[in-house]
């Protein structure tokens, strides 16, 4: 490892978080600062690559439904991208079979609300250690109510 990367590794993860629920963003913001990351909120992304450029994520969180562009439209831009479509996005909604229909849109994880913290910090761990993991939809149902894994 280099003398950079070992900086690099010790330095605080980022986490950008797109969400319009107040009372999640701020459950969200205190686990994972308690966590150690530094997070970075916004209820709404209309120029995601502006959000990224300002703070530059190692991860980024997306709730599905968003005013104006929806979360996984913003994940299939980030994914499209060569500058970004290596970091890690995780969406999660209270709709599981959004992914159902219309795909995984790219992301890294799927979390389905209502969610445990413990099981949103592990996917969150898992994408930061494996970040070109993709999720697919196989094996998950209607009855998708748990975290969905991510897959090869």
């Amino acid at each position: 490892m280099t003398e950079l990367s070992e900086e690099q590794e010790r330095l605080p993860k980022k986490i950008l978080i797109i969400e319009n629920d107040d009372g999640l963003v701020e459950l969200l913001e205190e686990l994972f600062n308690y966590e150690g990351y530094k997070v970075r909120c916004y209820k709404e992304a209309s120029n995601i690559f502006s959000l990224m450029e300002d703070f530059v994520p190692d991860i980024v969180l997306l709730d599905y439904l968003l005013p104006g562009i929806n979360g996984g439209e913003l994940c299939a831009q980030l994914k499209k991208e060569p500058s970004t479509a290596h970091i890690p996005v995780v969406i999660f909604s209270a709709y599981s079979q959004v992914l159902l229909s219309l795909g995984s849109y790219g992301c890294n994880a799927f979390i389905a609300k209502p969610f445990e913290l413990a099981s949103l910090l592990n996917q969150i761990n898992k994408c930061l250690e494996n970040p070109l993991k993709v999720f697919t939809t196989k094996g998950l149902d209607k009855k998708a109510s748990a975290s969905a894994g991510i897959s090869k």
